[in-house]
């Protein structure tokens, strides 16, 4: 059974950073390149960031020197490291592989408010 089960969201100040975790399961986890995505009510589901099996990796330009992606593969562990927080940064956020083939998980919530 395919499963994506995200964590680490919260409620944070401005500046603040979190770190979301990424527990994949079902999938052959080091073949598939890895991408974080974000929605607010609303809105469409948007790619913040993505991480080849190679490790080459990509950010939205909204992120860019402030979201970092990792993987490890021997845990089908994915990553992302959230520094300096904006309000605009608030969403809930979801992991995928990039072939968007996959079952969604339940995202984990990000709220950034002073």
């Amino acid at each position: 059974q395919v499963q994506f089960v995200e964590s680490g969201g919260g409620l944070v100040q401005p500046g603040e950073s979190l770190r979301l975790s990424c527990a994949a399961s079902g999938i052959n986890f080091r073949l598939y390149t890895m991408n974080w995505y974000r929605q607010s009510p609303g809105k469409q589901r948007d790619l913040v960031a993505s991480l080849t099996y190679e490790y080459n990796a990509i950010y939205a330009d909204s992120v860019k020197g402030r979201f970092t992606i990792s993987r490890d593969n021997a845990k089908s562990m994915v990553y992302l490291q959230m520094n300096d927080l904006k309000p605009e940064d608030t969403a809930r956020y979801y992991c995928n592989p990039a072939t968007g083939s996959f079952p969604w998980g339940q995202g984990t919530q990000v709220t950034v408010s002073s």
